[in-house]
Parts: structure tokens; sequence; C-alpha cells
């Protein structure tokens, strides 16, 4: 695998996939290696096939890990390998449509109380607040917080696009407060254990499970769900999508309506056709006893 390995690497950089996708796919693969204990140029379509029954029949991955092992697999055999014909007919899993997981606005509240760091106060809230992916708010420089036009610089988001998103009084308030007293050094506003590296993702999702326990909130509230929430609460406020698709980055409206949903909130506003028929007048109104 190592020569393999090198060169599927090295295909992935030229084609500028993100460190994060890079290392996963390559684990995929190597998982796929493991799993036969042969190199995939000695293997084909009925190895990859069982090796994806494998997963989804004894080992139950998810179907979005299950869309990562296949997107790998055919990265590798139509890219690196150029034997497309091994993952012509391929399936991607299909996926359960289920509602994200979405904080309302108190327990957003009952989230940041539980918050003592003015460091991780600020990333919550620039995440929250913004709508930012954790990635962008880790990549963030000082430069790129713009306090005159009230606006943050998102440089190089998914799918390496440059956007600009709101930048709120109070997020702004809690990131002056965590710039005053953080002892930062490097180019990064949230710097990692190397003062020229971003803080890990990782290290910031660790963090936000122990809040999440502490806040007494649902355990299944990530990061993202922040992100999430975001969306949901400026549709509920009454914000245009193509508004909310803007600020959160996405290249396709069908991105965004999977992240927005109808909430409670909505639901309550919405009226029944009769209770609104019965508005109307009508020689006959339609009563209980009828």
């Amino acid at each position: 695998m190592g020569k393999l390995q090198d060169q599927m690497k090295a295909d992935l950089l030229l084609r500028r996939y993100s460190p994060h996708t890079t290392r996963a796919y390559l684990r995929c693969i190597r998982d796929f290696a493991k799993y036969f204990m042969r190199p995939p140029t000695e293997m084909g379509e009925t190895e990859v096939r069982q090796f994806l029954l494998y997963l989804t029949q004894e080992r139950k991955v998810s179907p979005g890990l299950q869309t990562m092992y296949v997107s790998a697999l055919k990265f590798l055999y139509r890219i690196t390998l150029r034997q497309p014909g091994v993952v012509e007919h391929l399936p991607y899993p299909k996926r359960p449509k289920t509602l994200p997981e979405v904080l309302t606005m108190p327990q957003i509240l009952a989230l940041f109380a539980a918050i003592k760091s003015p460091k991780y106060r600020a990333i919550f809230a620039t995440a929250y607040g913004a709508g930012l992916r954790i990635s962008e708010v880790c990549a963030l420089k000082p430069t790129d917080i713009d306090s005159q036009r009230m606006l943050i610089h998102v440089r190089l988001g998914k799918g390496k696009r440059d956007r600009y998103v709101l930048l709120g009084q109070t997020v702004l308030a809690l990131l002056r407060d965590y710039y005053k007293t953080a002892r930062r050094k490097g180019d990064y506003l949230f710097p990692g254990q190397k003062p020229h590296t971003p803080l890990c993702p990782a290290a910031v999702r660790k963090v936000m499970k122990k809040i999440v326990h502490q806040a007494g909130l649902s355990q299944k509230a990530t990061v993202h769900t922040l992100r999430r929430s975001f969306a949901t609460h400026l549709l509920e406020s009454g914000y245009d999508i193509r508004v909310i698709q803007a600020l959160l980055g996405h290249a396709s409206i069908q991105t965004t309506q999977r992240y927005t949903h109808i909430t409670d909130r909505l639901f309550s506003l919405t009226r029944s056709p009769l209770d609104l028929i019965q508005k109307l007048e009508s020689p006959r109104p339609i009563s209980a006893t009828q």
C-alpha cells in the first residue's frame, strides 16, 4: 500500500481536496486493503462489493460513513488506478430523511451559561452567531474580523469559496473580551498548541461535548448543531431562505433546505384551513355538536 497510498495522496492534493478529506479517504482505502490482506491493484468489483456488504451488515456503519467509503473507492479506481469499470455501478447509500438536531433559543442560552472560558465562549458564539462550520471558525485570523462593516470574511470555506457572513454586536463584544485577555501568538485568532497553527476542530468538539453535558442538553448536540440552529432561528424570524443560503455558503438551495426544517414555533403560527373557513361568514357554521 505504501507506493499506492503516496500516489493516491498526490492525486488528492493535486485536486485540492482538504486535509481532512485526504486523511479520511486514505484511511478508507487502508481498511479495504487490510480486510482482504491484498493490495487494491489485485482486486476488482467483486471484492469492492463484498467489502461494502461487510461494512453495512457486520460493522453496521452509518449511511454517512458508507458514503465516504464509496467515495474513496471511486476516487481510487477512477483517478489513481484508472480502472473506472470497477466502481462504475457502485451505488451510494440512500440516507434516511430524519430531522436534524436543533437547539431552541433557551437551550442556546443554557449552553452559553455553562461556558466559563472566554476563548470557547467566543468560539461557540462565532459558530452560532455567524453560522460557521467549526473548521471555518478555527481558520479565522484577526484581519478577517471587519468591525467597521460588521462582517466576517470566511476564506476558502467548503468548496474553496470565500464569503462574508454577519458579525453581530454580541459576537464582536465576546471576541474583543477574548482578544484582550488571551495571550495569543501567531497568525490565527484561535491558535492551536503551536502558535502558528490553528486550533484543531477535534479539540473544540471535545469541549462542546463537555459543555453539552454540563448544560443538561441532548447528547446529540454537536458544534455543527449550532450552525443548524443558526439557520433554523433565522428562518423562524422570517428571513428569506435565499439570504440564509448565502450566509451558510451553500451553492444549492436544496442543501439549505436540509438545514432548515419546520419547527414547533412555525407549526404554532400555522392555522388549519378548517379554522380559516370558520372565520368566513356562513349561514351554517361548523360546530362540535353537528
